[in-house]
């Protein structure tokens, strides 16, 4: 089965309407609007092609995702904020053969003629080709519907293949335990180019839910009014969500919210302290801890609140469908206590990484994905997370590679060397600190304005270190290695 008809399988005649705000849009209307465009990417593009698209949460986007998908193509959603190398270095990857995209991303990339560019107001988005559709029943649903870029460890996105299959397996999953139902309505501030994001669109589009688009976080008066006007049941967030909804004012624990039912919370570990600051502001909403990897299509485990006071700091245990163990190097598993790595089966599991045999040998290994993150368990089984044995750092949910941002920093003639690590910060979480080792002859004029300035030109802004600390000596091991703390 084609993921975009488990979708739509029992909502794609109703009149209620899916998106709800600024913009909206029918379930009937984005359902036809789909499959019409998605008969006209087949006449472009034919079938099994790699097809971009880059664009803020909105309609372009709703209706380009679903259509790309249904299709028979696979779709690669990018962030609009890429950078232009690390588009380049996608782009050169993947050939797509077509690039559904905004106009003011198209004028910052300069794109030119190397692609089929398709903009929101093209005849693509308003053509009617199809009345009605029939789902294909012979369709494979081990076939790759899309591909999401994450910063891998050598600072090169890697590209992460999600068959139909595991769409409709964590979306199924996450459905199950979350016991969504049409009357749910989840505010949606997480981008859609990230897994934990799409899995918010999966979920109420099966149910017959709707959602609400705030692309605008920074402005807390907005989401407090958005989560109030439009009575929304459910909130997903990373842990900088919650820590500045908490802790920027006291407006969000004066303010009640009478629809809100529960909120998710995911994309790295929120310290158990802000969890328990939010439980006490509203008793009456259920906080579920989840733990989740691109890897995973989005979700691998959960914390039922119920149990949240004897299991505190837990990421909970596999969610259905999905088994979940830790294990020591010889892959054994752990006992009560002891540290190993997490790794997970299930159907959820990604293909593996486009283009990349030897990273999907190292994560795949007999069926169990090995997730790089290292913990423990109870002895009921319960997991809790230790460490990052990955090179990565997560920070306001979103992954990033230290070794781009230090390449961009080393690019300065007067630095000798630099060091990227996350620390953390009250409000955001985790910060990213800068430690920059400069030449005699640049100690005065190398400044962290003159850093930020120089990073802001080459990098994402979520990607610019906030913190920077200035050294004057490299230190370095016996073996020539730098050490990173003294």
């Amino acid at each position: 089965m084609n993921a975009f008809d488990y979708f739509f399988e029992h909502t794609a005649g109703l009149d209620k309407p899916f998106l709800v705000g600024k913009e909206e849009i029918t379930y009937k209307e984005l359902y036809g609007s789909s499959i019409s465009l998605a008969e006209w990417i087949k006449g472009k593009a034919g079938i099994g092609q790699h097809i971009f698209l880059l664009s803020a949460n909105n309609v372009f986007f709703l209706k380009s995702y679903l259509a790309i998908i249904k299709s028979g193509n696979i779709c690669i959603p990018l962030d609009p904020g890429i950078e232009k190398e690390n588009f380049r270095y996608i782009y050169d990857l993947t050939h797509p053969k077509l690039v559904f995209l905004t106009p003011d991303v198209e004028r910052k990339l300069e794109l030119g003629s190397s692609s089929i560019n398709v903009l929101p107001d093209s005849e693509a988005l308003t053509v009617n080709l199809i009345a009605e559709d029939r789902p294909e029943k012979d369709f494979d649903r081990e076939r790759c519907a899309e591909i999401i870029f994450t910063s891998g460890s050598t600072g090169k996105p890697k590209g992460v293949m999600i068959s139909h299959k595991n769409l409709i397996a964590n979306t199924s999953s996450i459905v199950e335990y979350l016991q969504l139902t049409p009357d749910d309505r989840m505010l949606v501030v997480l981008p859609f180019y990230y897994c934990y994001g799409l899995s918010l669109l999966h979920t109420h589009l099966r149910v017959g839910g709707s959602i609400v688009f705030n692309n605008s976080f920074i402005f807390l008066g907005g989401v407090l009014k958005s989560l109030i006007d439009y009575k929304c049941t459910g909130f997903a967030g990373v842990p900088s969500h919650f820590q500045i909804l908490l802790r920027k004012s006291d407006s969000f624990k004066q303010t009640k919210f009478p629809d809100l039912r529960y909120v998710t919370q995911a994309g790295g570990k929120l310290a158990p302290i802000f969890i328990d600051e939010f439980r006490e502001a509203h008793p009456e909403v259920r906080f579920i801890v989840m733990y989740g990897q691109t890897e995973a299509t989005a979700r691998l485990s959960w914390l039922p609140p119920e149990v949240y006071e004897s299991r505190r700091g837990s990421m909970g245990k596999g969610i259905p469908g999905v088994e979940l163990k830790v294990v020591n190097e010889k892959g054994e598993p752990i006992k009560p206590g002891e540290t190993g790595e997490v790794i997970a089966r299930g159907d959820n599991i990604m293909m593996g990484y486009f283009a990349d045999e030897e990273g999907t040998k190292n994560a795949i290994r007999s069926g169990w994905l090995y997730t790089g993150d290292l913990g423990t368990i109870d002895e009921d089984g319960y997991i809790y997370l230790t460490a990052r044995s990955k090179e990565i750092i997560k920070v306001r949910g979103k992954r990033i590679s230290p070794k781009e941002i230090e390449a961009v920093i080393l690019a300065l003639p007067e630095v000798i060397d630099c060091t990227i690590e996350g620390v953390e910060d009250e409000i955001e979480g985790e910060m990213l600190k800068a430690t920059v080792t400069v030449r005699k002859d640049g100690i005065g004029t190398l400044t962290k304005e003159k850093l930020v300035q120089h990073c802001s030109q080459h990098l994402a802004l979520f990607k610019v270190p906030q913190v920077y600390e200035f050294k004057y000596d490299l230190t370095i091991s016996a073996t020539g290695k730098k050490i990173k703390k003294v």
